[in-house]
């Protein structure tokens, strides 16, 4: 019996571990696994080290990044999570200066003979800019941007073009 109550007391004991928490199930949030922001809710890494822009809802992003050395500021369509490069039709889109003096960055889509990417078929774009230079800060208004079958209207965001 003494023999039993051992075995009884010994099996609890490997059964209930030593005192190691278990770890916590897998998460079964879409978002799990991307890096965020502590306290802000939802962010992602861009890309190629410019600024995220979010267009619509949580659908896809656009990157912005102004090149210093050639004057000109460039984007790049990404996806929902910042992750992949999405391809679109567009062959230019514009970005409005929303304040001060309504400036207008064309946009013109960028080939790349190394990925295939051409004007109507690629998610890299640039436009003239060199004022972004001498400004701090700007607010922008994307006016119109065609993502797959979706049009996205009036996308406004803040940008800093010194990152």
């Amino acid at each position: 019996m003494k023999a039993f109550l051992s075995l009884l007391v010994l099996l609890s004991v490997s059964a209930t571990g030593c005192g190691r928490k278990e770890s916590a199930p897998a998460p079964t949030d879409a978002h799990a696994g991307h890096e965020h922001e502590s306290g802000s809710g939802h962010a992602h890494r861009p890309l190629m080290g410019g600024q995220l822009v979010e267009v619509g809802e949580h659908q896809f992003n656009l990157e912005f990044k102004y090149d210093a050395t050639r004057g000109v500021l460039q984007a790049w369509v990404l996806d929902g999570h910042a992750e992949n490069f999405v391809r679109v039709s567009m062959a230019l889109f514009d970005v409005q200066e929303a304040g001060g003096a309504q400036r207008t960055i064309t946009l013109r889509a960028v080939a790349n003979e190394m990925t295939g990417e051409k004007s109507g078929d690629t998610a890299a774009f640039e436009g003239e800019a060199g004022w972004l230079g001498a400004v701090g800060h700007f607010d922008g208004v994307v006016k119109a941007i065609k993502v797959r079958d979706t049009v996205f209207r009036d996308i406004t965001f803040h940008f800093h073009p010194q990152g």
